[in-house]
């Protein structure tokens, strides 16, 4: 008799199995998904039945460099990281053989593609849209398999040397240009403030000479300064017949 009860003793230890929080059981009996194992201890019959455990967590993916083509023909290499988890574990193991080796592929040709849709200019001033282009794309894709895909990050994007090169030229030539426009235009504004600086100072009588004097003040401060007038040799020559 106690040996009856040790061997279904054993069967129940062997039979238990223990699924976390964090995780859904996917049961089969007899080769047939059978239902979902919800967490805690659970009765698996031996030989009949079996379970497959997924883990439910979000799980980030590294998705590695890739050789992408942009819209205007230019070679870039991208890479990104991918944060997607299971949204329904039979689907996971059901349609498809190996969900993280599946998502990472789908993952990566989506990113070519999505990148040949863009040109260099538009990919580097927009990477965020770009980055939620493929999230739709590769979410949409993976519902069949029971996949949620919470975000998409695309990490860095490396040009060739000679296109680097081209592109801090082209930096620069954009900086000298703002910087000519606000010379400009500040020349602009000191010639408005001066001309309108003349006619007040024509407006006025003797307003002329206090601004003179007012220089000359100004000049005579330091007495290390030479003050040279520059006078019409017409007026020397008067001067001159006045004193013959």
């Amino acid at each position: 008799m106690w040996q009856i009860a040790i061997f279904i003793l054993v069967v129940v230890l062997i039979s238990i199995r223990q699924v976390n929080e964090y995780q859904r059981g996917v049961k089969f009996t007899l080769g047939k998904f059978t239902g979902m194992v919800n967490p805690g201890w659970r009765l698996i019959v031996p030989v009949f039945q079996s379970m497959m455990k997924v883990d439910m967590r979000v799980k980030a993916v590294d998705v590695p460099f890739q050789e992408a083509i942009t819209k205007d023909n230019i070679s870039a290499k991208i890479n990104a990281v991918i944060y997607y988890k299971v949204g329904d574990a039979s689907k996971a193991f059901l349609e498809v053989e190996d969900f993280r080796f599946a998502v990472s592929q789908l993952a990566q040709t989506t990113m070519r593609n999505v990148v040949g849709e863009m040109e260099l200019d538009e990919l580097l001033a927009n990477r965020l849209s770009a980055a939620q282009k493929i999230k739709q794309i590769v979410d949409h894709a993976t519902d069949p398999w029971g996949i949620i895909v919470e975000a998409v990050e695309l990490k860095d994007v490396i040009l060739p040397d000679d296109m680097q090169r081209v592109i801090a030229k082209q930096a620069e030539a954009e900086r000298e240009r703002r910087a000519v426009i606000i010379k400009s235009e500040g020349e602009v504004e000191a010639a408005s403030n001066l001309a309108t600086a003349a006619r007040m100072l024509s407006a006025e009588p003797g307003a002329l000479h206090l601004r003179t004097l007012n220089t000359l003040n100004d000049l005579s401060s330091d007495q290390s300064n030479t003050v040279i007038f520059a006078v019409p040799l017409e007026i020397l020559r008067a001067f001159e017949r006045m004193a013959k």
